[in-house]
């Protein structure tokens, strides 16, 4: 796949960014220098190997533990709007 300025521009505006000419210059460039990349990770032959669900073979979950790290009242000591349960915060949604 050729990346041209159309390219980007079409990227933009899909995902609705105002991107400046040098911007979108290093885009064309960076975007080539993946799809170059994602070529030569084609090209690898992967057909006997198992997909992997952790990257360290070693790793380990920890036991989900409820645990209590601070009270209620320590917890809103700091806050500046609360009330006997809660945080109070400004409405963001009309």
């Amino acid at each position: 796949m050729d990346v041209t300025k159309d390219t980007i521009d079409q990227l933009a505006r899909l995902a609705r960014l105002n991107l400046a000419e040098g911007e979108k210059d290093e885009l064309v460039n960076d975007l080539a220098r993946i799809l170059h990349f994602v070529d030569q990770l084609k090209e690898e032959d992967t057909d006997n190997v198992e997909p992997l669900i952790f990257l360290n073979p070693e790793s380990r979950t920890r036991d989900d533990k409820t645990i209590s790290t601070i009270s209620r009242e320590e917890a809103f000591q700091n806050a500046p709007d609360k009330n006997s349960e809660f945080f109070k915060v400004p409405k963001v949604i009309k």
